[in-house]
């Protein structure tokens, strides 16, 4: 081989180096932008079932005691929630351990609140039963966004975790992103198919 043969050998290899190179730096970049724009659906969700836990809270459907419980939950889930810039908001280490803690205790606040598959269908057939079936379909969608994000972590993990990825660190400075992990199970009688 002469040493143009050669050089052209290497220029190709160069060039397909590139653009593996180029392709997955996109491939991740398209990921690291779904699990943000998931991590702020969720968000938005969470939001959304706080804001339905505190109407339900102050239907008068539950107890006094059950009420203040469940909204004192919601302000809480709220509070542990509030973004408090627009980097904030797209960040790739998942909610925070504190804002999960928060979420997990409202799940199980209105669970214990409603009792009973039984006591959840009474509350569905009275007059509050809209604030109730209300909060099934945020509670229901919040969980569904959970699961899309935690979907999309593992997706860009995978690629993160290649050996082109690693080796020309295509990644750059961005952080590995986290999964969400909270307690957000539906009781059954809430679930679209379950009650």
């Amino acid at each position: 081989m002469s040493w143009s043969e050669i050089a052209l050998v290497a220029l190709a290899a160069l060039a397909i180096g590139l653009l593996l190179a180029w392709r997955g730096a996109s491939r991740l970049d398209r990921l690291h932008r779904k699990v943000a724009a998931s991590r702020i659906a969720l968000d938005a969700q969470l939001v959304r079932r706080a804001s339905a836990a505190v109407e339900l809270a102050a239907s008068g459907a539950l107890d006094p005691a059950s009420a203040i419980l469940v909204a004192d939950a919601a302000y809480t889930a709220s509070d542990a929630g509030a973004v408090t810039s627009p980097a904030a908001a797209l960040k790739m280490d998942g909610l925070g351990p504190a804002r999960e803690r928060a979420e997990s205790g409202l799940t199980a606040t209105l669970r214990e609140a409603m009792g009973a598959p039984e006591a959840v269908r009474e509350l569905l057939a009275g007059p509050s039963g809209e604030v109730v079936s209300a909060l099934g379909a945020v509670w229901y969608r919040a969980t569904l966004a959970r699961r899309f994000h935690n979907e999309a972590v593992a997706q860009a993990r995978r690629v993160r975790r290649l050996w082109y990825v690693r080796l020309f660190r295509l990644a750059g400075r961005a952080p590995m992103p986290r999964t969400v992990e909270l307690d957000d199970a539906l009781p059954h009688s809430l679930e679209p198919n379950g009650g």
